[in-house]
């Protein structure tokens, strides 16, 4: 076989049409091997002889796509110093672009025998682990190009690959719960019909099912447990892994931007799959340990505040450079529109504390390709000082959990909410204006894939996690839901007809709130996990979503829950896409500054841009908003005063609109203010099982009184 020295630059295998090009970093390793894998079982093992700064390569003329591969790297085994190189482990290569197979659970991928975690095992675990591919990087994207939907146009649909396609009645079997099932026409219609601009999808970096939860009968289901971070995870691959889950993905990510719908992923940069020191060897430990993983003063053990065992080194400049080329390498080559990050204070933590002036941070504002997607992150981690909700760099855009517990507390019938809840709803400038961004950093939610569905928020007051096998132990304890009446699943109509309204009113006030909505995927049709609030390891029906007949009477299934008390889950699908459509069309849903509450210069109009009523159309003052019994409000949202221009610098202008919020349980009697328009329309009341009047809803003037019956929403529109 010949062997030339080949290059440094990039890491990874990199195919030219004749070769490969192999380089890897290891500043620990005395030597490495690349070793080339064989259909058989045997392997070649080439030497890495050529080194610059740490980095070993070698160019192998002839080596083709399809060829797997690993590294074996000698090195010292000392774990009491932080190395742990072992050559009997054939690793991963951090860089690898597709990985074909899985680990097998076997005390060969371990560095330590079982029950003796200081001695050394020296048994090969080629036959039990994972293995690199060599892919090739050419693609006919055609006229492919990144949709760039601007952030206030943008409606995000938080998906889970498999669970979104699995179910499908209208996909073949063989593509249920695939790549190629995301590029269906059946699947793209649905989102396109809902008005999804965004297909926020969860971990699709390759990832490991955990050991203990293989050993239970269960397995890794969201996947935030990567140990690949250029590869997407084979198992989504329904032709194969030996390089074709990397076309079938792009091919999934062409078809979708052709429909319009950008590709947003959630990235897990904040730790790896080898867990804490009792932990598998794979890849990052073997090379490197002490480069790649934040180690505690006794370098035997690991720094974890991500709660699963490890945390990358994000002051190290070569785990820095492994996330901004992956990134770049997400965009560039796989054409992703941007990023979710998982834990992303934990990136921020450059030696103990959050530090919103990290390495990070700067590298991706100066970073030319990554600075130009979307950003979103997850504002907390475990650690101490993790919850981080407002305070990251003005580029970024945060996942907004206060938007989401004050949001469920109002309709849930908490005192003393309504001030904060005015706060959210307007796009909680108390945590973004101060650095200067605007509403559209909050990323708005009021259930995602941790947690409760939507049906279940309303459906239980307890969560119900007796499936994970942890003694109902695991998930979050204090969800700020409400059963209305009653446990889970009932007969009760009363209690299922309030059910219905509440979701009418969670989905109402997500999509009618300044800043990005984002939406879980089935709950527009009111999909259950039965009060299970951390599905995380369930990779069943429990977790895939349930899609309605084709008859749109209801769920596909009994066991899907998709019951709603209001017509099933055609009508709340119905209702959801008529609020995204609502949304769409009326700008000041979806302003790009903040409200002034005063009239803004230069509109000619002499109101407010907003206003605030009590229920007697009187403007709320100091106490009202302090009463712990008050439980509803009005708000005026002025069509007129739209402080920012179009993108040509023209004046917007749209109808104003009266929102009424009644989360209280008796019916209120709401009067139309006098001052802020002669005529109104009604155009949404969530107490009808629609929640949308049919045609031309029913006209209301100024003065009138409107009786709202209790836990609803009334929206009223007043032409331009």
């Amino acid at each position: 076989m010949q062997v030339w020295p080949g290059q440094t630059y990039p890491l990874g295998a990199t195919y030219d049409g004749a070769g490969t090009n192999f380089a890897v970093f290891s500043e620990a390793a005395d030597r490495i091997e690349l070793c080339l894998l064989h259909d058989d079982g045997s392997e070649t093992a080439v030497e890495l002889r050529e080194t610059d700064a740490f980095v070993r390569h070698a160019y192998l003329p002839g080596i083709m796509p399809g060829q797997r591969y690993g590294f074996r790297v000698h090195g010292p085994y000392a774990p009491e110093s932080g190395q742990r190189c072992n050559s009997a482990k054939l690793l991963l290569d951090p860089y690898a672009k597709a990985v074909s197979g899985e680990v097998k659970w076997d005390e060969s991928v371990y560095g330590y025998h079982f029950g003796r975690p200081n001695s050394r095992n020296d048994l090969d675990s080629a036959p039990h682990t994972m293995t690199s591919v060599v892919v090739n990087p050419y693609f006919d994207w055609g006229d492919d190009r990144l949709p760039r939907t601007p952030y206030h146009e943008t409606v995000l649909y938080e998906a889970h690959v498999k669970g979104l396609t699995m179910l499908h009645p209208a996909l073949p079997d063989e593509m249920r719960g695939t790549y190629a099932a995301l590029a269906h026409p059946a699947v793209i219609e649905h989102l396109t019909g809902l008005g999804v601009t965004a297909l926020e999808l969860m971990p699709v970096h390759q990832f490991v099912n955990d050991h203990r939860l293989a050993d239970s009968g269960l397995s890794n289901y969201w996947g935030y447990n990567t140990i690949g971070f250029f590869a997407p995870h084979n198992a989504y691959a329904s032709w194969g892994d030996r390089g074709e889950q990397v076309l079938e993905f792009k091919q999934a990510v062409r078809a979708l931007h052709e429909a319009g719908i950008e590709v947003i992923l959630d990235v897990v940069y904040n730790h790896t799959a080898e867990g804490n020191h009792l932990g598998p060897t794979l890849s990052f430990r073997g090379l490197d340990n002490a480069s790649y993983y934040r180690l505690t003063d006794d370098p035997r053990y690991y720094m974890d505040t991500t709660g699963t065992g490890n945390s990358l080194l994000m002051r190290s400049p070569h785990v820095l450079q492994l996330i901004m080329d992956s990134l770049r390498y997400w965009v560039t080559e796989m054409h992703i529109d941007g990023f979710r990050f998982d834990l992303a204070a934990t990136l921020a933590r450059q030696f103990h504390e959050v530090d919103r002036l990290s390495s990070f941070f700067d590298l991706v504002q100066q970073d030319p390709v990554v600075s130009q997607v979307k950003l979103i992150a997850e504002p907390w981690d475990v650690g101490e000082g993790g919850y981080q909700v407002g305070n990251f760099p003005p580029l970024w855009t945060e996942w907004n959990g206060k938007y989401r517990d004050t949001v469920r507390d109002l309709w849930r019938g908490e005192p003393r909410t309504l001030a904060e809840f005015a706060g959210r709803l307007t796009g909680s400038s108390d945590l973004y204006q101060d650095d200067g961004r605007r509403p559209l950093a909050s990323i708005n939610f009021t259930t995602c894939h941790d947690g409760f569905t939507l049906h279940d928020l309303v459906a239980y007051n307890d969560k119900h996690n007796e499936a994970n096998g942890e003694s109902n132990r695991d998930g979050e304890s204090h969800n700020r839901s409400w059963n209305c009446g009653a446990e889970g699943e009932t007969d009760d109509q009363g209690v299922l007809e309030l059910r219905g309204r509440q979701m009418r009113n969670f989905m109402a006030t997500l999509l009618l709130s300044q800043g990005v909505p984002m939406l879980s995927h089935g709950d527009e049709f009111g999909r259950t996990q039965h009060g299970n609030n951390n599905a995380y390891c369930q990779d069943s029906e429990l977790a895939w979503v349930h899609w309605p007949d084709p008859e749109g009477a209801g769920a596909a299934e009994a066991g899907s829950g998709n019951r709603d008390g209001s017509g099933g889950s055609s009508t709340l699908l119905a209702f959801t896409r008529a609020m995204v459509a609502l949304r769409r069309e009326h700008p000041v849903f979806r302003r790009r500054r903040f409200f002034h509450g005063r009239p803004v210069e230069g509109t000619h109009d002499d109101l407010s841009d907003i206003a605030w009523f009590t229920p007697e159309g009187e403007e709320m003052v100091q106490r009202d908003w302090q009463a712990a019994h008050a439980k509803a409000l009005s708000v005026f949202l002025n069509g007129n005063a739209i402080s920012e221009p179009g993108t040509r610098g023209e004046h917007i202008a749209d109808d104003s609109f009266l929102l009424m919020f009644n989360a209280s349980a008796d019916e209120i009697e709401f009067l139309v203010p006098v001052n802020h328009g002669r005529q109104w329309e009604v155009v949404v009341d969530t107490a009808h099982e629609d929640g949308v009047p049919p045609g031309p809803g029913p006209k209301v003037d100024a003065g009138d009184r409107l009786a709202l019956i209790g836990r609803s929403l009334t929206v009223l529109k007043r032409p331009a």
